[in-house]
């Protein structure tokens, strides 16, 4: 998921809406991604440095645990081939929290699960990663922010790293006591560590 943050643009008031008047284009929008929504974070400040059109509207970018990113040693896990218990061992780092037992899923949450299990499968492919975005990442301008989960397992800290490095002048930051999704396990802890980055923007 990405979420869009900005500072310096912001919906015009209803009577200038309701005039048919144009919304002024977004400036400095940040960019924070979790997984999945870290990749997507990552590829449009990739496509907005080598598009003069998107010149100023990104400000900045936040990559919370993303996957995308193809790194030597440090493979993403099988996300498919875990099961329930599996997946909450890689993905939490109090495991008990992030399980769902499967027996207690209704017909509907389970057809659900599974829709989002082909979904995942066909916009980021079984692999979870594009061999040719690290390589990309030199090419970021804005400002960077990796945000890391010390627990996770379905892309570990290392990866994390690997990643930050990739990016022109990154900080990384680990989490400690979360895992893959370090927002949902260590909401304040996550929070502590984004905030000095973005109130430097």
């Amino acid at each position: 998921m990405c979420f869009f943050l900005s500072r310096a643009s912001s919906p015009p008031p209803a009577p200038a809406r309701a005039r048919g008047r144009a919304p002024r284009p977004a400036r400095d929008v940040v960019l924070i991604g979790s997984s999945i929504g870290g990749w997507v974070a990552l590829e449009m400040a990739v496509q907005a440095a080598a598009d003069d059109r998107c010149a100023g509207v990104i400000g900045a970018v936040v990559v919370i645990d993303g996957v995308g990113a193809a790194v030597d040693g440090e493979p993403v896990a099988d996300f498919f081939a875990l099961d329930a218990r599996g997946l909450a061992e890689a993905a939490w780092h109090h495991p008990e929290r992030g399980y769902l037992d499967p027996a207690r899923l209704t017909d509907e949450q389970r057809a659900i699960q599974q829709a989002n299990g082909r979904t995942i499968a066909a916009v980021a492919g079984r692999s979870m990663s594009d061999p040719t975005l690290l390589g990309r990442l030199d090419t970021v301008d804005v400002p960077a922010l990796v945000v890391w989960g010390e627990s996770d397992r379905i892309v570990t800290p290392a990866y994390g790293r690997a990643v930050a490095r990739a990016i022109p002048g990154a900080r990384f930051v680990e989490v400690p006591e979360a895992g893959h999704l370090p927002h949902l396990e260590a909401p304040d802890a996550t929070w502590a560590a984004m905030e000095p980055f973005l109130a430097k923007l």
